[in-house]
């Protein structure tokens, strides 16, 4: 056999056979493997430089999730028929992966790694990201990368009240939660959850169907290590000494808790400069080939200073109660001419979210591997470097912009009205103006009061708040509301959105393996009763629903539907009738192939003109409605009036004036605007107007008035006849 080292490993999972395949293709990665679940074929590779990276203090590790449109059989729509940057969705999956595998690796570790999961083929049934994550844990385990793992992961959906592993495309279309599990072979390592106002024990129960699933994955995974599996490389570890530790603790560990006990985030900073300063003359010359991790040492002394005062004091570096929240404000309104703005501050952070309201064909066109072509609601988050007073270029969103724009989208998105009931593009965006943790749950909070401020009529409010843990073997902590220090000192970053019936968004960050049953129930039930608290006390007494009418700076939507066979008649030869309706009525039109008719104006007045003239083209004109129209043409036997663009019919001469008429010309000029009523179709079905009926329907006008009005009675002026 050519591939010699070839080697095909099968399980099942959710019913559908899963196949992992080593050794035939890219053989010169660190790890590589072909995943293949269902027709869904992932080429996942992972590979680690052969030294560290001089000069960082951080893990470098990369995780791309490349989407090929090769894999659907579609050719790329950009201009050069290519693939482009990676897609929001493919930064997401990227994202996804990266979460649950970044804590198993050494933190002390410098050498590049760099994963790769290329998708090849898609089957709608098996989602390529929980493949993708699956064919990951196979590369880096079978390498020889230093790694804690394997991990696996499942798609958990709620079907008919039952939970089902990895739903299906028309499952998912059903499901009222869709929520990704990943998970170690005794801890839950990563939580990503989108639902629709499920209950926290849906939510558990559903994240432990997941759990129990992933097991046999990880088991499988075990045993392709043990057949093919690479021994693991030393690496030269980057932790400072423990004598260097020791040392600079000794020093300084009075001075750090003193800088440290403050809720104001510029404090903390300002006291701590001269602790590093200090510190720095006087061990720079004692360590001097370990100068470059003094401030390590540091970083390391602050998270024992925190983590020891919440373990065993219970105290929090701002003085807050365990599950107290940081003091909050909400404010709507903000801004003059936006559709809808809302501020959220809780403590040092502070979110503006502004609504805008628009058009139809304003939705995202999406150019993906998956049957989703367009969004019409979109989030975004904009993370600016003021926000944390720092200075740096703008660069535009990067992976976390992406990734806290997409988490609030996913939360709010099971309010959102239905395009029936709010026939309307939304884009909400939500700029960061401070950040000392839980921007992400901000930007919710004041998102939904920007969407009621618009006018939205979103089904209920949602709030967001996070959830932090610090573990000590098996004991372990959690705190509500979490800020900058005690995210960066902590083991956790638990993101729970919703309204008060339910959850509607998790996004859980870890820097530890995982976590037990007992710490997800306790994060859930305390989210709970803190978003119930932000919404009932805080954000609702600002804006407690949905405004009835929208600004006035926003667009008037109203909408009407149509015979699919008039669409054409609608839009008139190379688009001629529908440009001169949206010119007349100040308006913008979007017409869906199923005859669904959206028309978009500031003014009202003008959208009903436009319905109107919508209806009265694909429909016909009633008989005996009344129209102003223009002339266009003059013939001897009468005129013809168009009453609408594209729909025009005859004035009969005798139907001109209420008086008798000689000549057209001497009533009406082409260009003329005149009042004109619909008659009955002729045996030939053309359309037959009368300006006649409609002066006297609308003027009160009659012929012998008329007459009388603009000719008197005529006089006799011969000579009286006299009889002889």
């Amino acid at each position: 056999m050519f591939f010699k080292d070839f080697k095909r490993f099968e399980t099942e999972l959710a019913g559908r056979p899963l196949v992992v395949e080593v050794g035939k293709m890219a053989q010169l990665a660190g790890g590589s493997c072909m995943a293949r679940y269902g027709e869904t074929e992932i080429l996942c590779t992972a590979t680690m430089s052969a030294k560290p990276r001089d000069g960082i203090d951080f893990f470098p590790l990369s995780v791309d999730f490349e989407e090929k449109l090769y894999s659907v059989g579609r050719i790329p729509g950009s201009f050069l028929r290519r693939e482009g940057r990676a897609s929001e969705k493919a930064t997401l999956a990227a994202r996804l992966i990266d979460r649950p595998i970044r804590p198993l690796f050494p933190k002390d570790m410098r050498n590049d790694v760099g994963v790769v999961a290329t998708v090849m083929s898609v089957d709608p049934d098996c989602a390529p990201d929980v493949t993708a994550m699956i064919g990951v844990s196979v590369a880096i385990s079978i390498s020889e990368i230093p790694w804690d793992g394997p991990i696996s992961g499942v798609s958990v959906g709620l079907v008919d009240g039952e939970y089902v592993i990895n739903p299906t495309a028309a499952q998912r279309e059903k499901s009222q939660m869709a929520v990704t599990v990943a998970s170690t072979d005794s801890l839950v390592a990563m939580i990503e959850a989108g639902a629709n106002e499920v209950t926290n024990d849906e939510m558990y129960d559903g994240i432990m169907f997941g759990h129990a699933a992933n097991q046999k994955i990880v088991e499988f995974i075990k045993g392709i290590r043990a057949e093919v599996g690479k021994e693991k490389v030393e690496f030269p570890s980057n932790d400072p000494s423990a004598e260097l530790y020791e040392a600079v603790k000794d020093f300084a560990i009075e001075d750090v808790r003193a800088a440290l006990d403050t809720d104001d985030k510029r404090i903390r900073d300002e006291r701590l400069k001269p602790v590093y300063e200090a510190v720095h003359e006087k061990f720079d010359e004692q360590f001097p080939e370990e100068a470059d991790k003094i401030d390590d040492c540091l970083y390391k002394l602050q998270k024992y200073v925190v983590r020891r005062w919440l373990l065993d004091d219970g105290k929090r570096v701002d003085g807050r109660g365990i599950d107290e929240i940081r003091p909050l404000n909400a404010e709507v309104d903000l801004l003059s001419r936006v559709h809808g703005s809302g501020l959220f501050t809780r403590g040092q952070t502070q979110c503006l979210s502004i609504t805008t309201l628009g058009p139809m064909s304003s939705a995202q066109m999406l150019d993906g591997i998956d049957s989703q072509t367009e969004k019409r609601y979109m989030h975004h988050y904009n993370f600016p470097s003021y926000s944390v007073g720092e200075t740096r270029p703008s660069r535009g969103p990067g992976r976390r912009e992406i990734g806290h724009g997409a988490l609030a989208e996913r939360a709010l998105l099971p309010v959102i009205p239905s395009v029936e009931e709010f026939p309307y593009v939304i884009r909400v965006v939500s700029e960061v103006l401070s950040s000392n943790g839980s921007t992400s749950q901000g930007s919710i909070c004041g998102s939904t009061l920007s969407l009621m401020a618009a006018g939205v009529p979103i089904k209920a409010p949602v709030a967001g708040i996070s959830c932090g843990l610090v573990t000590e073997g098996d004991r372990f902590m959690t705190m509500v509301d979490i800020q900058g220090v005690e995210d960066f000192f902590g083991d956790m970053d638990f993101k729970v959105a919703g309204t008060k019936k339910g959850i509607t968004a998790i996004q859980m960050d870890l820097k530890i393996h995982g976590l037990t049953p007992a710490i997800i129930r306790e994060a859930l039930d305390k989210t709970y009763a803190a978003r119930c608290y932000i919404l009932d006390e805080i954000m609702l007494p600002v804006i407690a629903e949905p405004r009835k009418e929208l600004s006035k700076w926003a667009p008037k939507m109203l909408t009407t539907h149509i015979d699919p066979d008039k669409i054409g008649d609608v839009i008139g030869k190379q688009g001629k009738v529908i440009q001169k309706i949206c010119a007349e009525c100040d308006c913008k039109i979007d017409v869906n192939e199923d005859g669904q008719v959206f028309v978009s104006s500031v003014d009202l007045e003008n959208a009903k003109k436009a319905v109107f003239i919508v209806d009265t083209i694909a429909n016909g004109p009633e008989t005996g409605a009344i129209y102003k129209g223009v002339v266009t043409r003059l013939m001897s036997f009468g005129v013809f009036v168009e009453i609408v663009p594209g729909v025009e019919g005859m004035v009969h001469i005798s139907h001109l004036d209420v008086k008798r008429t000689e000549r057209v010309e001497d009533v009406v000029n082409v260009g003329d605007e005149i009042i004109v009523k619909v008659l009955p179709r002729d045996e030939q079905g053309r359309l037959n107007l009368s300006r006649r009926d409609a002066l006297i329907e609308v003027e009160g006008l009659t012929p012998e008035n008329e007459i009388s009005d603009r000719r008197p009675p005529r006089r006799d002026h011969r000579r009286p006849r006299h009889d002889k």
